[in-house]
């Protein structure tokens, strides 16, 4: 089977449409998120081949294919991330300067920064004294470089 467009996200979708329907998954880590073009299996061990027609990156939820008994769906595995909580706007400022020099991608949910685990950043948050857990955590999307020089 190939996949070329998304048919749905779950988490859109009406409970009517999903609770009669058998969910197969596919467990992909966050950086696969970007491919259009991949080869993948679902927990079942069906072989799916994923060519995406549209420029987009896949996201958890994503239906990959649909019929009136199954689901295929994509699930992110989880992430060793370092979850910064900055108390004040100072100190989000200073810690998003900071990554920002090192052009780290950062996710936001709610007040919190989500990085991939570093530990160089580990310590650097340590030094700064901004409070931080290191946690096994599930992300919607890919962390994504958003390309850019210093000429």
């Amino acid at each position: 089977m190939i996949v070329e467009r998304i048919e749905a996200n779950i988490e859109s979708m009406e409970k009517e449409e999903i609770i009669n329907r058998h969910i197969e998954k596919v467990y992909l880590e966050s950086s696969l998120l970007v491919k259009r073009i991949q080869r993948v299996k679902t927990d079942h061990g069906r072989e799916i081949g994923i060519r995406l027609k549209e420029p987009r990156d896949l996201t958890s939820g994503d239906v990959l294919y649909m019929d009136d008994r199954n689901i295929i769906v994509i699930d992110v595995m989880e992430d060793d991330l370092l979850v910064i909580r900055p108390r004040s706007l100072n100190e989000m400022g200073t810690i998003a300067h900071q990554l920002g020099n090192r052009h780290l991608p950062a996710q936001f949910e709610n007040d919190e920064m989500m990085v991939q685990y570093d530990y160089l950043v580990e310590e650097l948050v340590k030094e700064l004294d901004i409070p931080f857990t290191r946690e096994d955590r599930k992300v919607k999307q890919a962390f994504r470089h958003i390309g850019h020089s210093h000429e």
